[in-house]
């Protein structure tokens, strides 16, 4: 395969890519948009996925070579199981629950970053850690202060706010390539 070829398929592709960007881009705004519907479908999905995975670990029970070892994963593929039904069957109530869930997580991050920026002190750039805790401890605040209200919009915006972030990157990452194999075909030809 020549050069020439080489640089035109890597621009075919990364024209695909900056196609598949601009739509996932499009499904966040959509999701962000209904984010009630996004955080029904979202925890529809991750309860059947933790009905599985219960369902999984039973199965790995089966091959434990200690009763202790058997007792705690059916124990676990319980856990799994019962949670996963909750979530895939109840998905409101469901909401409400992962949006504590997801403000308590906040939190905890949100004091994690700022220890880990205290620690990195005095280097270049720990200001960036201490921002982020900042964020996290304003964006939990906001879910917890006004839970459970604010199961209408967290869990949906901020998977919608991911993948509209994930179709920019996916653009900016495409563009970046194309330019790259642009660059190295206008060498060629000078060369």
């Amino acid at each position: 395969m020549t050069t020439q070829s080489l640089t035109e398929e890597v621009k075919k592709r990364s024209g695909w890519s900056i196609l598949m960007g601009i739509v996932t881009a499009a499904l966040g705004v959509f999701l962000i948009v209904y984010p009630l519907a996004t955080a029904a479908i979202t925890t529809v999905l991750l309860g059947w996925a933790l009905v599985f995975v219960g369902l999984a670990q039973f199965v790995f029970a089966l091959y434990s070579q200690t009763v202790g070892n058997f007792v705690l994963r059916v124990l676990l593929s319980l856990l799994f199981v019962i949670c996963g039904i909750g979530l895939a069957f109840f998905p409101v109530a469901g909401v409400a629950t992962l949006t504590a869930v997801v403000g308590a997580l906040l939190l905890i991050q949100a004091g994690l970053q700022t220890a880990t920026a205290f620690q990195l002190r005095p280097l270049d750039g720990w200001g960036w850690f201490l921002f982020d805790a900042a964020s996290s401890l304003l964006l939990a605040v906001l879910i917890l202060a006004k839970w459970p209200s604010s199961s209408v919009w967290a869990i949906g915006t901020l998977v919608g706010v991911s993948v509209f972030m994930s179709g920019i990157s996916r653009i900016m990452i495409a563009t970046k390539i194309r330019s790259g194999a642009d660059h190295v075909d206008r060498f060629i030809r000078a060369a």
